[in-house]
């Protein structure tokens, strides 16, 4: 059986920071407090606030940050409070499902061909100009030649019929000197016909894909140190008026360059604007509104950006157009400065308690309860203690075995997850319907994996939906072009597992770490997943020398991958582990399961 009963918590966190998140929690759970040993260490509770993201890991006194949730009980676990910010926080995420991944819409290549001047050819000559070329077993028009302009025009004003009279074969070709045409019946405006990012210059769409997935690996670094340092609140507004800033300035690009510098700025914005706001939202919410609010608000607000894009995109044709409408989109989120509050768990690591106390009190005014005379004690500050960086992670043998490993599956997951997800653009049908199609996909995958993550085991579960998305891409090259619904169902199958994958590897890799290293190895992990997001664009980019290349690359690699989740230990009913000691003696006690009365 792959399930057996039993608890654990789920972290399910959605695209497109999802794989940027570092901050994982045990306090899903209820609260125990089993007895220690003297001499042994106490299993301490994982604190949102214990996480600082991309650097330093600060490790804060469980005594001391654990009791947030015991002085704030009194609040309840939902009420009017907890509803309305839950609410309030997730309509935030809808701006990261529609922001960034306008790119397949923008940068999507219509089809075109070689652009000849008016020379007064003969109307034969005018369609025979453009030699035709074998692609995917049909025969259609090159994109990128045409045969000699000053030839044919010699030819067509010599009265010779081509094919009749002339061997089309043995004409000299040339390059589109003359710039393309460019069929405007799906898309009249983007980047590709603007700047004719096509033939010599297509490996400029790619690389503008690339940029964004870079500015998520220079966003993710930097967000984590600012929200620790300023506050959850501010970054989530600072960030989003950064992101509209820079969406809209790039809708007024006037080369490819500006637009891939914009495009860097707005990853980075986006990945801030998901990592703060959930950070924030974990730390202010209460337990159980916490449970629902890591797996099924997140990411079911980000699938509803991500599901409206196309019909924004459908209505909005033009590229320039788009990008304002979409960056105007934050000013809705203005107002909720003055509805959403600061995280109080912050405000007291910051021996900001006043603050801290204001907020709660206005809480338990909205919840109807009565707020105790006080409700943080002066001693509830943090202390620090030892400080951890990355180079802790691989000091120990068995750590860095884990650690390479983890990099092999965030990479490969990564590059089969953004690979389909800007591959929509590409599938036969409709590219607005193909993508709705890839975002709605998305949604029971979450839903499932939020179910199974409470009782089945995470190599099993992983491996499994891991072998499941790498083999139908291996499958889809041997669907003829005859079927290609079957060929869009399977890929849409692919993308389920890719986003099973997603949700069990970032739950998986956490419970992996110990705490004073966590952090640290989800960074890592992090910033392989980047660097798999920013190959996924020319994974796919080799599709135009042969379209079974992508779909070859991406499940091999994921299968592959799957080969090297089972060298992993299995964390299923497990106590996370606090110290570097505890997941060594963890680990050669070969994990055996420790059942905690609950």
């Amino acid at each position: 059986m792959l399930c057996r009963a039993g608890k654990s918590f789920s972290f399910v966190p959605p695209f497109p920071a999802r794989d940027q998140l570092t901050l994982l929690h045990r306090e899903l759970q209820p609260n125990t407090k089993p007895p220690t040993s003297a001499g042994t260490p106490p299993r301490l509770k994982l604190s949102p606030s214990t996480f600082q993201q991309g650097g330093l890991f600060l490790f804060a006194s469980s005594q001391r940050m654990g009791d947030y949730d015991e002085d704030t009980a009194f609040l309840g676990q939902t009420g009017p409070y907890f509803w309305t910010t839950f609410f309030l926080l997730n309509t935030v995420f809808v701006s990261t499902g529609f922001n960034g991944l306008y790119i397949v819409f923008v940068g999507a290549a219509p089809k075109h061909r070689c652009l000849v001047p008016d020379v007064n050819l003969t109307a034969e000559w005018t369609e025979a100009i453009i030699p035709l070329a074998v692609v995917g077993g049909e025969e259609v028009q090159s994109q990128c030649s045409r045969y000699r302009l000053d030839v044919v025009r010699n030819l067509s004003a010599g009265g010779f019929a081509p094919g009749r009279d002339v061997n089309l074969t043995d004409l000299e070709q040339e390059r589109c000197l003359d710039g393309w045409h460019y069929s405007k019946d799906v898309y009249p405006s983007n980047i590709v016909t603007e700047w004719d990012l096509v033939c010599d210059d297509q490996w400029k769409v790619p690389f503008a894909s690339s940029t964004l997935f870079v500015g998520y690996l220079f966003g993710s670094l930097i967000s984590g140190h600012l929200s620790d340092r300023y506050g959850r609140k501010k970054v989530v507004f600072i960030s989003l008026a950064a992101q509209c800033l820079s969406v809209l300035l790039q809708s007024f690009s006037q080369s490819w360059r500006m637009f891939c510098v914009m495009f860097l700025f707005v990853g980075a914005s986006q990945i801030s604007i998901y990592i703060s706001a959930f950070v924030l939202g974990t730390e202010i919410l209460s337990k159980t509104m916490r449970v629902l609010f890591t797996t099924l608000g997140a990411f079911l607000f980000y699938c509803i950006g991500y599901m409206t894009l196309p019909w924004i995109a459908y209505a909005i044709r033009d590229w320039r157009t788009l990008l304002a409408v979409l960056s105007m989109t934050a000013v809705a989120y203005v107002p909720l400065w003055w509805f959403i509050p600061e995280s109080p768990r912050w405000l007291v690591t910051r021996g900001r308690l006043e603050e801290a106390e204001a907020i709660v009190r206005d809480a338990a005014r909205k919840n109807k309860v009565q707020a105790p005379p006080v409700v943080f004690k002066v001693s509830q500050g943090v202390s620090l203690s030892k400080t951890y960086s990355m180079l802790d992670v691989l000091k120990s043998k068995n750590i860095r075995r884990i650690t390479l490993m983890c990099l092999v599956l965030w990479m490969a997951i990564n590059v089969g997850y953004f690979g389909l997800s800007l591959n929509t653009s590409n599938l036969s049908g409709d590219p607005f319907m193909n993508c709705f199609l890839s975002a709605a996909a998305e949604v029971p995958a979450y839903v499932v994996s939020t179910w199974l993550l409470r009782t089945c085991p995470r190599k099993a579960l992983l491996s499994s939906f891991l072998v499941i998305g790498g083999g139908v891409l291996l499958l889809i090259q041997f669907i003829p072009n005859t079927l290609q619904y079957v060929a869009l169902a399977l890929e849409m199958t692919g993308k389920f597992g890719f986003t099973m994958a997603f949700s069990i590897v970032y739950i998986y890799t956490a419970e992996l770490y110990p705490t004073v290293i966590r952090n640290a190895g989800m960074g890592m992990c992090s910033s392989a997943a980047r660097i798999g997001s920013i190959m996924a664009p020319y994974v796919i980019y080799l599709g135009t020398y042969n379209k079974a290349l992508p779909y070859i690359l991406m499940g091999s690699l994921t299968i592959a991958s799957s080969v090297v989740n089972f060298f992993l230990p299995e964390t299923l009913n497990r106590d996370l582990p606090e110290t570097v000691e505890q997941m060594q003696e963890c680990q050669c006690c070969a994990m055996v399961p420790k059942r905690v009365n609950r």
